[in-house]
C-alpha cells in the first residue's frame, strides 16, 4: 500500500495559480490536472488517526477544448484518472498541509464532477482503540464530488483541484465518549469540498491570548452564509485555511475559557495569502 508524500502550505501557495509553462510535446489539446487532498478536523485532542483508502478516481467531462458542451444525447463521459490503492491519515493533513493524490495530462476542456472510490475508512480514538467503518457504495459507485465552478483545463497549462475532507461531518460518532456507555462506533458519511485553486486563496495566521501566549487547539472557522472551512491551531498557535474561494467572509476564532473574536469582510483573493492573527481574552469565572 503506497502513501504519497506530504507538501507544506507554502508549496500550496506556490502552485495555486495556473502555471503558465508550455508542455514539452507542445500539444495544446492537453493540459495537466493536479489533485491534492486536505482535511478540516474536529477537535483533535480525541483522535490519533483518521484513515481512508482510495482505490480509484474518475472525472466527468462537461465540454471539450473548443468549449462545445456535451449534452444528454452525447452523454457526459467519465475519464479514469487513477486506479491504485492509496492510504491517507487525514489527521496529518492539517493547517495547509496536503497530500498529492495524482498529477497527469488530460484533454483540455471543462470538468464538473469527480467520483472518488473509497474502499476503507477507520478512526483511532485515544484510549478507545480503532473503529473500522463501512463505506456505503463508496467502493462500488464512488463518492460524487461536484466541482463548482467547473474546472477548466487549458492546453499546455497546469490546473490544481483541492479536495477538503470535513472530518467532523465525515466521521459521525455513535454514542458518547464521555458517558459510561462509551463509544458504540462511527458512521462514515463523507463530506468533501472540491476547490478550484485557480480561483481560491489561503487564510492563515496565529492565535494567542492577551499575554502573547500562543494557544494550541483554538478553533478557527471562516464563513459567508454557511461555514466554508474550519481549522485548529497547532502547538505554535498557527492555523491555515487553504482553498477558500475568492470573496468576502467572516472569520472567527475561539477556545474553551476564552472569548470569541471575529473579523468581518475578510477579503480572499485568488492565488494570494490573507493573514489574520487573533488575540483572545480569557473569560473570568
Amino acid at each position: 500500500m503506497r502513501k504519497n508524500k506530504l507538501t507544506t502550505g507554502l508549496i500550496i501557495l506556490a502552485i495555486m495559480t495556473v502555471v503558465s509553462c508550455q508542455k514539452n510535446d507542445g500539444n495544446e489539446n492537453y493540459g495537466t490536472l493536479k489533485i491534492s487532498i486536505t482535511d478540516a478536523p474536529f477537535p483533535i485532542e480525541y483522535i490519533e488517526e483518521a484513515n481512508v483508502v482510495i482505490t480509484k478516481v474518475e472525472i466527468r467531462t462537461k465540454s471539450d477544448h473548443n468549449g462545445y458542451p456535451y449534452d444528454d444525447d452525447n452523454g457526459y463521459p467519465f475519464m479514469t484518472l487513477l486506479e491504485d490503492t492509496l492510504e491517507y491519515n487525514l489527521l496529518e493533513l492539517r493547517n495547509g498541509i496536503t497530500a498529492e493524490l495524482l498529477e497527469l495530462d488530460i484533454p483540455a476542456g471543462s470538468y464538473d464532477l469527480l467520483r472518488l472510490y473509497v474502499e476503507e475508512a477507520s478512526i483511532v480514538i485515544k484510549d478507545h482503540g480503532t473503529y473500522d467503518m463501512k463505506v456505503p457504495s463508496g467502493a462500488q459507485t464512488g463518492i460524487k464530488i461536484f466541482i463548482d465552478p467547473d474546472m477548466r483545463v487549458q492546453g499546455g497549462l497546469t490546473s490544481e483541484l483541492l479536495l477538503d475532507f470535513n472530518l467532523e461531518k465525515s466521521f459521525v460518532l455513535k454514542g458518547n465518549m464521555n458517558s459510561p456507555a462509551g463509544i458504540i462506533g462511527f458512521n462514515f458519511k463523507p463530506v468533501i469540498r472540491a476547490v478550484n485553486n485557480s480561483t481560491a486563496g489561503v487564510v492563515q495566521g496565529f492565535v494567542s491570548d492577551t499575554s502573547a501566549v500562543v494557544l494550541k487547539d483554538a478553533s478557527v472557522w471562516i464563513m459567508a452564509d454557511t461555514t466554508i472551512a474550519t481549522a485548529f491551531t497547532d502547538s505554535t498557535g498557527f492555523y491555515a485555511l487553504p482553498g477558500i474561494p475568492e470573496g468576502y467572509y467572516s472569520l472567527y476564532a475561539t477556545k474553551q475559557n476564552f472569548d470569541t473574536v471575529m473579523y468581518e469582510d475578510v477579503e480572499v483573493v485568488p492565488a494570494n495569502l490573507t493573514v489574520k492573527n487573533f488575540e483572545l481574552t480569557p473569560i473570568e469565572e
